[in-house]
């Protein structure tokens, strides 16, 4: 039915990022926002342990009744997106990092990728940067807790400074002209990361090419509708969810537990 929900999943509240840029496009669309935090960060962890949480996931959204389902993590899609899709009849929307638009607009071929080891690692990213930026230099930086510490400790806080400080100078030293932010907490963190940059380098992510997809599919398949409404539920700490929301966000409502 046309007013079903999207159900969007991350590991933890990174995908807020996407979720702001699908509310904006489709603003009378509803949303179940699924926060992983249980088991925050994925950036680290075996690619099974990966494939088998993002089809549990999945499966509890689309028992939710979502009609589609957005993969709003780079590290799950790079894992697990291809599982998902084979086992719903669901359109599944997934984030990769912005490797083609980043090679169209770079002028010096220099690329700088900003994302967490398993995406930097997986067969998918390799694939993305043969097909799309064959001939560019690309810089890619494994950035190991910085997500955490987003969620953890705040966007300006010291302990993300400290980690910028680390994760961008590679990608300056190496005058990358574009850098794609290539895990969907980053962009919390946009203002400190091209500081630490050239200011003429562009920094590229995907919620916004993510809600145009969504909308394509979901006008294709003639299921576009709703009320606007918003539920959020976490397999982690209902109320530090909570308290996060309203931190980076400022969105204040009650967060579900679930066992998933």
């Amino acid at each position: 039915m046309p007013h079903q929900p999207i159900g969007v999943f991350d590991s933890g509240l990174g995908g807020l990022t996407v979720l702001q840029s699908l509310r904006a496009r489709l603003p009378d669309e509803d949303f179940i926002y699924f926060a992983d935090t249980r088991h925050l960060p994925y950036g680290d962890k075996p690619e099974t342990f990966i494939q088998t949480r993002g089809q549990r996931i999945a499966a509890a959204l689309a028992k939710c009744g979502c009609k589609a389902i957005v993969v709003a993590c780079n590290t799950a899609t790079a894992a697990a997106a291809e599982n998902i899709r084979a086992q719903l009849a669901l359109p599944v929307i997934a984030l990769e990092p912005a490797i083609k638009p980043a090679a169209a607009l770079t002028r010096n071929g220099i690329l700088g990728v900003l994302a967490t080891t398993r995406t930097l690692t997986s067969r998918r990213f390799a694939q993305l940067v043969k097909s799309h930026a064959p001939n560019a230099k690309v810089i890619t930086q494994a950035c190991p807790g910085l997500a955490e510490a987003i969620e953890a400790e705040g966007p300006e806080s010291v302990a993300v400074e400290t980690l910028l400080d680390t994760c961008v100078r590679p990608l300056a030293d190496a005058r990358a002209d574009v850098v794609v932010l290539g895990c969907t907490h980053y962009p919390w963190v946009r203002a400190g990361i091209a500081q630490r940059l050239s200011p003429t380098t562009t920094l590229v992510d995907t919620g916004e090419a993510v809600a145009r997809q969504v909308e394509r599919r979901l006008t294709q398949e003639s299921r576009l509708g709703g009320h606007g409404r918003l539920r959020f539920a976490t397999s982690g700490d209902p109320l530090q969810v909570g308290a996060t929301l309203a931190r980076l966000c400022a969105i204040s409502m009650p967060v579900e537990s679930w066992t998933v």
